[in-house]
């Protein structure tokens, strides 16, 4: 069977050529007689696969020299227990909701401390973004959190929140990679790996170094520190050895495209494509407004349950696959994260042109 064009939002779709180097390596990674998930994370080949990992994504993001970057387990879901863990020093900070992940992240900080809501989209089901120009930011906050990309929503932060010169948390995980991003503007950037990166299981938290310090919360347990992830190199206990070392050639992949830029580029291209059938369909539209659309994830409706059920079926059966939306939401939502093909979205699109074309105008 022919690869189908797979629209997931995570786990993924990952480049061809990565998928076929992992394969030729699978069974003798550099003559070693073994694969790299078989090989011990203390031996000196594992040790070059991680260091060689964290220098291309230093490259690619130009991570300053004052971040650590931290290969985690858990997802980005255990982050929304490490941050305040790690953060909360005046058991207070702010939070700004636009989505199902930054709510959910929102709720486990109110464990810790006090966890302000001081915006959100929710009134019109995350549709949009929230204006963050004038913000009531809490003058004893520790942080500011967002999330970045709002995956299930296909909203995506054009412009960082004005946080009045409070420390900025930020999921990036449907974004990781997709642009150039400034480092610098962020205390602590994290993204579950397995929509952009690489595949599932991993997170990779890029952290400023001053904010890594053993002043946590009373009770915060060992594993869930920074500073002892950051201390150890990533490498307190096994870390998920195959997914460093698959996220390591989807960094050197994107090398190769021309890095971030480029990307970004790429990634308007392909977005254009499908929002401008949308936004001409009499069928098909999207969910989100104009200037909040995310690049990575396109949400769009007709309207009508059964006949978003008859085209998710239809197109599964074309070869576009994992295009049904989010439980929560509904409708249909394509996914198409760096390693997407432009063709792939251009089939796409020819597909809805036929189906539309074929149902009638609704």
């Amino acid at each position: 069977m022919s690869r189908v064009y797979n629209f997931s939002a995570g786990p993924a779709v990952l480049p061809e050529e990565v998928l076929k180097e992992a394969q030729e390596e699978m069974l003798d990674y550099r003559g070693t007689g073994m694969s790299v998930m078989e090989m011990s994370h203390r031996s000196k080949m594992f040790d070059s696969i991680i260091q060689e990992a964290e220098a291309d994504l230093r490259e690619l993001m130009q991570i300053p020299s004052n971040y650590k970057v931290l290969f985690l387990q858990g997802g980005a879901s255990l982050q929304f227990a490490m941050v305040p863990m790690n953060l909360m020093k005046n058991k207070v900070a702010d939070y700004i909701v636009t989505g199902q992940w930054a709510k959910k992240a929102w709720q486990e900080a109110q464990k810790y401390g006090k966890a302000n809501k001081i915006a959100s989209s929710e009134d019109k089901t995350y549709s949009y973004i929230p204006d963050c120009t004038e913000l009531p930011v809490s003058p004893d906050a520790d942080y500011v959190y967002i999330c970045e990309n709002n995956t299930i929503y296909g909203t995506k932060y054009k412009k960082l929140p004005d946080t009045k010169g409070k420390l900025l948390v930020a999921d990036i995980s449907s974004c990781f990679l997709s642009e150039p991003v400034d480092v610098s503007r962020y205390g602590i950037l994290f993204g579950g790996v397995q929509k952009n990166v690489g595949p599932a299981g991993m997170v990779i938290a890029i952290v400023r170094e001053d904010l890594i310090t053993e002043d946590v919360l009373p009770g915060t347990p060992t594993m869930m520190q920074y500073k002892t992830h950051a201390d150890n190199d990533s490498m307190y206990n096994t870390p998920n050895c195959f997914c460093i070392y698959m996220c390591g050639k989807v960094f050197k992949w994107l090398r190769n495209m021309g890095g971030l830029s480029v990307m970004k580029q790429r990634n308007e291209e392909k977005a254009a494509i499908l929002y401008d059938y949308l936004d001409s369909s009499k069928m098909f539209k999207g969910t989100v407004v104009k200037e909040d659309r995310s690049l990575m994830n396109v949400p769009f409706v007709t309207g009508d349950k059964e006949l978003d059920a008859k085209f998710v079926e239809a197109a599964s059966a074309a070869g576009f696959v994992n295009l049904k939306g989010h439980r929560t939401v509904g409708g249909m939502r394509a996914s198409i994260y760096n390693a997407m093909p432009k063709e792939g979205v251009e089939a796409l699109v020819a597909f809805m042109k036929k189906f539309e074309g074929e149902n009638g105008n609704v």
